[in-house]
């Protein structure tokens, strides 16, 4: 159960990724993390690592959006 919220989380976070990618909304990435973040606690709850793994991802790539945008843009 705490796997399927997880990918939830990460999906909900994946969205949100694709509109921060539209440049001068980057600051919303800084959001993103902090919902991928939840979702990653649950996916270490869980007994799968899938849905862990899909929130790192994307808190990886909006952590890469950031830090390519300076940290705001």
């Amino acid at each position: 159960m705490a796997n399927i919220i997880a990918f939830l989380f990460g999906i909900v976070a994946l969205l949100f990724a694709i509109i921060g990618f539209i440049p001068f909304l980057g600051w919303l990435n800084w959001f993103i993390i902090g919902i991928a973040g939840i979702g990653a606690i649950f996916g270490f709850v869980s007994s799968s690592n899938s849905g862990r793994n899909f929130c790192l991802v994307v808190m990886a790539i909006c952590a890469i959006r950031l830090w390519i945008g300076g940290g705001l843009l």
